[in-house]
């Protein structure tokens, strides 16, 4: 998952000042981790300690109050109990890699995908979202080529993934929905070179930078790891509770 954290950073900065182009510093000095970090690690943690991930969640939320969370978000994590809020938004797919991670089978990845995205995002668009991005990860770590990983995505899902990036890149705006992220997201991964490459395309199609960048560094971290440069320096963002999680996930799940 320091893939997801590490396009989360990179894109931070370009979620509202949004650019059209792969030509940029990897890490602007005004880059800074999002609620798409904090959630991930939050789930991450889960797994590592079977805690229960929407107390975790609402944990996390109080921690760090000021990581960017969406409005639907900001009430149900204020609320003990709450319930899911039914949202298609592409926060269920930023926070999932570490399911893709963790569990053996593409099975088990897909009933975990939909048990740990219900919590909040229980609409049918924001679980297949959030299946589709861990599928994608399990699929690459398990060493299925792209063609394979491509073919089961759009089979399984219905996602158009036949565009290429220069083709998406002129008309796409910022967009939170999972059907208009994830797709965009998968498609940046299959249309790079390596882990940077795969980053830079994600920021380059001007949208929701941060969490098109988050998806797309997880998948890329499962097919072509993270360049340990990226790596710590992704790392040296985090303070040294998130970052005690994470690399306790990464020596266990992404040894």
């Amino acid at each position: 998952m320091i893939g997801a954290i590490a396009g989360d950073i990179i894109g931070s900065v370009y979620e509202w000042d949004r650019i059209k182009s792969k030509e940029f510093e990897l890490f602007h000095p005004n880059c800074f981790f999002t609620d798409d970090t904090v959630l991930s690690v939050a789930l991450a943690e889960s797994i590592l300690t079977g805690a229960d991930y929407a107390s975790l969640m609402r944990a996390y939320y109080q921690r760090y109050p000021g990581a960017g969370y969406g409005g639907f978000f900001h009430r149900w994590a204020s609320v003990h109990d709450s319930a899911p809020y039914n949202s298609w938004g592409n926060g269920a797919a930023m926070r999932i890699s570490a399911v893709g991670f963790a569990f053996d089978t593409l099975d088990e990845v897909i009933s975990q995908a939909e048990r740990y995205t219900t919590v909040t995002h229980n609409h049918v668009e924001g679980i297949k979202g959030a299946q589709a991005t861990a599928a994608a990860i399990f699929l690459s770590r398990s060493g299925k080529s792209k063609a394979e990983m491509k073919t089961h995505i759009t089979e399984t899902y219905g996602y158009d993934l036949s565009r290429g990036v220069d083709e998406i890149r002129p008309a796409y705006t910022f967009n939170e929905s999972c059907q208009e992220t994830v797709p965009e997201a998968i498609v940046c991964f299959l249309d790079s070179t390596d882990f940077e490459d795969a980053i830079r395309n994600a920021v380059s199609l001007g949208g929701d930078s941060d969490t098109i960048a988050c998806i797309t560094g997880g998948i890329a971290q499962a097919y072509y790891g993270v360049p340990p440069s990226i790596a710590e320096r992704a790392l040296s963002f985090l303070d040294s509770s998130l970052t005690g999680i994470t690399t306790r996930f990464l020596s266990r799940y992404c040894a």
